[in-house]
This record gives C-alpha cells, sequence and structure tokens, in this order.
C-alpha cells in the first residue's frame, strides 16, 4: 500500500510517499481503506520517538477487515475515527486500529467533509461539556471562534441552547456569526472583560494574552478550560474550576457529533484538498496566512460515498 512517512521530526521536506506492507488488524481492530484523511498544524512535531511515522491522526473510510474479537462491525461500512497519537496515523491507503475508535460516518458527509471532524469536533466536545461542563441557559464565551475547534465549539454549544459569545478578528468575525455565535468581540477593538457580561464558562483555543485575561469575565464558581496551555486560576476568591486537556479518540461522542452533522447543525470548513502524493504542499499550506477550515488528503483515487 501507499503511505506517506515522515522521517525527520518537524521536518515536511522529510515526508516521502512510499510502498509499505499492507497493515494487519490484531485481536479487537479493524484495518481500514482511507478514503480521506485530514492534517493539523503542529502534528509532525508529535511522533518524537517512533521516527519514520505516517502522520494525519483523523480520517474517514470503510472497513476493510477485522481481527479477532471484532463483532460490532462488517466490511464495507462507512466509519470515521480520531486514532491514537502513539501510533502510526490515517496518511495511508489502509490504517489497522482499534475498533472500539471507529463510528458510522455521518450521512449527510462525504468522506473529505467527515475527515475534518474527529480531532476538532472531540476536542470542541471535549472542552464543552467534558471539562467546561456547559449546560443550557448558560453563557459561553469562545476564544478563537472561528478556528478549527473554535468553529465547532460555537455550533456545538449554540446546538445544546447555550448563549454563545466569541472573539476573532478581522473577518473572522463574521464568520463566527455565520456559524452560530450571538455576540462577537475583535480584541483588537476592545477589551472583552469590559465590554462582555460574565460568564458561566470561558472555552479557550488561542492561548496567550486572551487566557491570560479570561478569568476577569468569569462568574464565581466558573470554568476556564484551555486546549493550549494551562490556564491561569485568577483571583481565589473566585474559586474558578480549571482545566487545559489533549483530546481523546471517543467513539460515542463521534456518534452524538454525526446526529447533529445529519440534521445540519455541524458543518466543517474545507479550506483545500490535496492529493497524497501533494502532502508536501498541503502542510506547507496549514503555515500560510488566510487558510480558513481544515486541509485534508484525498486518499482514495476518486470520492466514494
Amino acid at each position: 500500500m501507499r503511505a506517506l512517512v515522515l522521517h525527520t521530526l518537524g521536518d515536511a521536506n522529510s515526508l516521502t510517499c512510499e510502498e509499505l506492507p499492507m497493515p494487519e488488524p490484531a485481536e479487537g481492530e479493524a484495518r481500514v481503506r482511507v478514503h480521506a484523511a485530514a492534517i493539523t498544524r503542529n502534528e509532525l512535531n508529535w511522533p518524537e520517538g517512533r521516527l519514520p511515522a505516517a502522520p494525519s491522526y483523523e480520517f474517514s473510510g470503510v472497513v476493510d477487515a477485522l481481527g479477532p474479537g471484532v463483532g460490532q462491525l462488517e466490511p464495507g461500512a462507512a466509519v470515521y475515527a480520531l486514532s491514537g497519537f502513539d501510533r502510526d496515523g490515517a496518511a495511508a491507503d489502509y490504517i489497522a486500529l482499534p475498533a472500539e475508535y471507529l463510528a458510522p460516518k455521518p450521512s449527510a458527509l462525504d468522506h473529505v467533509e467527515a475527515a475534518a471532524v474527529p480531532l476538532a469536533g472531540l476536542s470542541a466536545w471535549q472542552g464543552l461539556f467534558e471539562h467546561g461542563r456547559l449546560v443550557a441557559g448558560e453563557r459561553g464565551l469562545i476564544h478563537g471562534a472561528a478556528g478549527g475547534v473554535g468553529g465547532f465549539a460555537v455550533q456545538l454549544a449554540r446546538a445544546h441552547d447555550a448563549y454563545v459569545i466569541g472573539t476573532a478578528s478581522g473577518e473572522n468575525v463574521k464568520a463566527a456569526l455565520e456559524l452560530g455565535a450571538h455576540e462577537v468581540l475583535d480584541p483588537a477593538g476592545a477589551r472583552f472583560e469590559d465590554e462582555l457580561e460574565p460568564v458561566d464558562l470561558v472555552f479557550d483555543t488561542a492561548g496567550g494574552e486572551l487566557l491570560e485575561r479570561s478569568p476577569a469575565l468569569l462568574v464565581p464558581r466558573g470554568r476556564l478550560v484551555s486546549i493550549v496551555s494551562e490556564p491561569p486560576k485568577g483571583d481565589p476568591e473566585q474559586q474558578i474550576d480549571t482545566a487545559y486537556f489533549v483530546v481523546e479518540p471517543a467513539r460515542t461522542q463521534l456518534i452524538e457529533l454525526a446526529k447533529l452533522a445529519d440534521r445540519g447543525e455541524l458543518r466543517p470548513t474545507i479550506d483545500r484538498t490535496y492529493a497524497l502524493a501533494d502532502a508536501k504542499a498541503a502542510f506547507d499550506r496549514l503555515l500560510e496566512r488566510g487558510r480558513r477550515g481544515k486541509v485534508v488528503l484525498q486518499v482514495a483515487p476518486s470520492p466514494e460515498p
């Protein structure tokens, strides 16, 4: 099979498209024919200590074979997933991974669109609902509301009947409003802690100064969650609950995301697609200004349902 292989940590120039043996699914695993695999900025720095390695940890495809002990899947089923970060990724014709990670692909999305959901969608879900404990009627502020994770967070919070406020800059203000935010503030033009009423949850996807200033906007016992770095504790009298986390694979949450996508309440944004052999250009695109949405590798020779 074809596979994209990284030979030098963090160096897109070291990527090569090679012919490798087909992976065999072990007990509890499934092998998936990858149709599309999405990539993430900085992910070429992740496989430290296990080079050479295949990148891309979110994908969509079709079940090809099952290992021993797998009884809930059938070959031919369309699936999507976030794989573990401790093994080779999905930038290949086939990937073998624990079957428990696989969820049915949203029927309303094609493979390219579905591949763009797992990492950012699960990050948003886990940040809002697991770590942030957001419930209907609460006020949530999302930093980076038009970004990959932030854009999903806006849609998910809105779908769960929260009042959604976002921070975004320039033309991204309009994009965040189109995704469903009730209010969007450009932090370059105003200090959000001076302009906004207190919120129950701040979900940070931007880091830096925005994260450091966020405790001032929270209600007492509010929650501050970040996917970038450890949040500040703020005033001890506020008793803020803080969390920094790294996204984890979660089949049940992917099923919920698929339901929202099929109801038209969740949609990914695709920036560009590239062939597997053009992966160097795809990773270069991640560093360019003006990019909006996911960059996806079209692995299968032609789009399939």
